[in-house]
């Protein structure tokens, strides 16, 4: 009895530093004002609206509603506030303006910590209104190459060219540079961001996820063509140069990259008349942000997820009809040459009559931001984030039964 108490008192001890001794599994989370997030916590309650959503609410939040504090799972995060942000993964790590906010890391981490084993850290650095072909255009992708449009367009407007010139190359690459650069410094110093980290322990880089694309798809001078059939193929060259020098420069030649496919709006089979006139555009762009995952090279440690996928058409539907109700009252208090007081009383009676008590309710619990940011709806960006783990997660089971 007396061994066996003490084999047991051993095992014991010996629990703890097996668990300690797990490699830190780090995760980068990089792009624009998408990945940054601007889903205002208010609209977490929104989830639990839909039947088919409400299971992420309850990981979401604890039993009294307030909001998850993961146990496992730490963060680093830039270019959402004036200073970095740590601590563990918790809201409040989306945009800071008008928040508190949440972005895809918050379900990113949430889904990973039920996932993977081990301790987790993200290390999230988003800029709002930032492109891959400048901004985050990385080395290997060469110097900002200016098309014939381009020039034309600053010789008609009399512009000096080589000051353009100069001005695109000292902002080309930018964001990427402090990208690597922040997360070589927090992987230099775990226990700054993670305080139970023991160097003993080690981390792995375990994954890139990339949810961006706004500003290039909106930029005709750059792609002048993007209306057309490989009218954005410059951006599938960047993206692919972008994959392998984040690899090269992290030292991680299969890092598994999963690349979050812009989906404002939803599907474009399902677009209405009014956005048919975007579908080209949109659909061509989609494309080209999934095209690197089916090189050869990349077969296998690239992997895309459909935005699109996770679009709430009810949201958008009833906030199409709410803005065309305002669009209406608007041409009346203009024919009728109202007073203000008028013309408020006027739209509150439109959207009395014209949207039921669901569509007010999900208007104003789902909606705190513009549609382009998927309407800074925590269901539409909550959806995103568990999708982008759960595409990580299977990229890395692929990975390691290919070893």
């Amino acid at each position: 009895m007396k061994r066996h108490g003490l084999f047991l008192a051993i095992l014991l001890l010996l629990i703890p530093a097996v668990a300690a001794a797990q490699p830190v599994q780090v995760f980068i989370l990089a792009g624009q004002s998408n990945m940054q997030g601007h889903a205002h916590v208010r609209t977490i309650e929104h989830i639990g609206m839909d039947p088919a959503t409400k299971p992420l609410l309850a990981e979401m939040q604890n039993a009294d509603g307030s909001p998850k504090v993961c146990e496992r799972v730490w963060i680093s995060s830039i270019g959402c506030a004036d200073a970095e942000q740590t601590g563990r993964l918790t809201t409040g790590f989306g945009a800071n303006q008008n928040g508190p906010k949440i972005g895809p890391e918050f379900t990113f981490g949430i889904t990973t910590e039920k996932l993977v084993e081990g301790p987790i850290l993200l290390i999230k650095t988003s800029w709002g209104g930032k492109s891959l072909n400048t901004d985050f255009r990385s080395p290997s992708a060469g110097p900002y190459v200016f098309n014939e449009t381009h020039l034309a367009n600053f010789k008609k407007q009399g512009k000096d060219i080589a000051a353009i010139r100069s001005e695109k190359e000292m902002a080309t690459g930018v964001n990427y540079r402090l990208m690597i650069e922040h997360t070589k410094n927090v992987l230099a110093d775990i226990k700054r961001v993670v305080p139970s980290y023991d160097a003993a322990q080690g981390y792995e880089l375990a994954g890139f996820v990339w949810f961006q694309g706004w500003n290039d798809m909106v930029d005709s001078s750059t792609y002048p063509n993007r209306d057309m059939p490989g009218g954005y193929d410059a951006y599938s060259n960047a993206m692919a140069h972008f994959i392998r020098d984040v690899r090269t420069d992290l030292k991680t030649p299969k890092l598994p990259f999963v690349i979050g496919v812009l989906g404002v709006g939803g599907p474009v089979e399902k677009y209405g008349p009014e956005q048919l006139r975007y579908k080209p555009i949109h659909q061509n762009f989609r494309l080209a942000m999934a095209a690197p995952a089916n090189l050869p090279e990349f077969k296998g440690n690239v992997a895309t997820l459909l935005a699109e996928e996770y679009w709430d058409f009810e949201l958008s539907n009833a906030k199409a009809k709410e803005d065309g109700i305002k669009q209406q009252a608007k041409k009346l208090t203009t024919e009728g040459k109202m007073n203000p007081v008028e013309q408020k009383a006027l739209l509150e009676k439109l959207l009395a009559e014209g949207l039921n008590d669901r569509e007010r309710l999900v208007i104003e619990k789902g909606i705190s931001n513009f549609e382009f940011h998927y309407f800074g709806s925590a269901k539409i960006l909550g959806g995103i984030g568990k999708g982008l783990a759960e595409t990580m997660v299977e990229l890395k089971q692929l990975k390691k039964a290919n070893k």
